[in-house]
């Protein structure tokens, strides 16, 4: 379900507005208690209050309305795509930003797979070494582009069979669309992107929605391959550079929702740690670490439990404030309630699956919030995935809940 509310987000801290105060930004709360007013689904976006809220009523007329319109000034258009090898300074804007994003922001005509190619082929460089995709860049660093160009646009022919399976198979998956924002309910187990030995990804099967000048959708934030839920896609060039600087820019709100083992205590509360990243032979996982770590960064996540079951399992409401890879699996794990089937960061010895949960990874991109690039804001929710529904009727979860992290801070 969805909805674009025509009403800006609110203000964040900083900016002079008074921000209610709740549990989670006070401290820890014990106990959960429902709001009264609206019902929990229409508070949170579910089935219930779905559409555009209705706005304010006309204002009278003043003297500022007799003042002559003055054309803002128009904004700048993306860099050109570099024709040849150049470098360029890192500004105080880009600081902190990953190395693919930094290429999405500068040039936002390229197609992700083709920003990982260009990084993954050591033709990008940084301070003359060669970048990882997921490097974070400082204010000054020097990086070296080389000629871009891009991806050649099939042309304008009818789909092919195969092509029109994935494209049927995308439009099932949209819950929320108009002409700059597509918003899908991805799969779990699907892949966002390609990576060693994978073929088939949301970024791929895009392919086939090219419009008649050739443009693709565009992916502007990635979930795991495992966890389902909401995916942000902006249909344009315009739409990519706004949304993608939404979340540079932290305008944009996440909640997830998960499965643990066991029940946190206290029952919402914050988690505030350094991850860096750890190599090994096979695989690679998100560690906790210390401040000045070597590639460590910070990383925030409010918790919340919604509902219990006998005390061995419980459902809680996620909201990252950061967005470290690995991020929410990482945090659970870390204070001992780590999410069920998470291949991972599931370590709990002689610990039994509960008969009839399936071993999948218990996690959903449950809602996203963020502005529209033409004014409102978007508001779309997902649906339980089929295996954590199976879940929660097993359990007896009541899935239309309160959810109480509604309210906790942007910060």
């Amino acid at each position: 379900m969805s909805r674009r509310i025509k009403r800006p987000l609110a203000k964040s801290r900083g900016s002079g507005s008074e921000r209610p105060k709740d549990a989670l930004s006070k401290g820890i709360r014990s106990k959960r208690t429902r709001p009264e007013g609206r019902g929990a689904a229409e508070r949170f976006g579910g089935e219930r209050g779905q559409g555009v809220r209705p706005g304010r009523p006309p204002r009278a007329a003043t003297s500022r309305d007799t003042l002559p319109f003055i054309e803002p000034p128009a904004k700048p258009e993306p860099a050109p795509l570099p024709t040849k090898v150049q470098t360029v300074a890192v500004t105080a804007d880009e600081a902190n930003m990953r190395v693919d994003r930094f290429l999405e922001a500068r040039f936002p005509s390229l197609s992700f797979s083709h920003i990982q190619r260009i990084v993954r082929k050591g033709e990008l460089r940084v301070n003359g070494k060669r970048a990882d995709s997921k490097d974070r860049l400082d204010e000054g660093d020097k990086v070296r582009i080389p000629p871009l160009k891009l991806d050649t646009p099939k042309a304008a022919t009818h789909l092919s069979e195969a092509e029109t399976r994935i494209h049927d198979e995308l439009r099932k998956m949209v819950l929320f669309e108009d002409a700059d924002v597509m918003v899908l309910n991805k799969p779990a187990g699907l892949a966002v992107q390609g990576g060693s030995g994978l073929s088939r990804h949301i970024d791929g099967m895009l392919e086939v929605m090219r419009d008649a000048k050739g443009q693709r959708p565009r992916l502007v934030h990635r979930l795991d391959r495992e966890t389902a839920g909401c995916l942000l896609v902006a249909k344009t060039r315009f739409a990519a550079t706004a949304l993608t600087g939404a979340f540079r820019h932290r305008s944009a709100r996440k909640i997830y929702w998960a499965l643990v083992a066991g029940v946190p205590k206290p029952k919402q509360g914050r988690i505030s740690t350094y991850l860096a990243k750890e190599e090994n032979e096979e695989d690679s996982i998100m560690r906790i670490a210390a401040h000045g770590d070597e590639g460590a960064s910070h990383a925030v996540t409010y918790y919340a439990v919604v509902e219990t079951s006998a005390q061995k399992l419980a459902w809680v409401s996620l909201k990252p404030v950061t967005g470290r890879t690995h991020q929410l699996r990482a945090h659970m794990a870390h204070i001992n309630h780590a999410i069920v089937g998470d291949p991972k960061y599931f370590n709990k010895e002689n610990w039994q699956l509960p008969g009839g949960l399936q071993k999948r990874l218990h996690l959903l991109a449950r809602r996203i919030v963020i502005p529209h690039p033409r004014g409102g804001v978007i508001d779309v929710s997902a649906p339980l995935p089929p295996h954590m529904l199976q879940s929660w009727n097993l359990l007896g979860l009541e899935a239309d809940r309160f959810d109480p992290i509604e309210n906790a801070p942007e910060e």
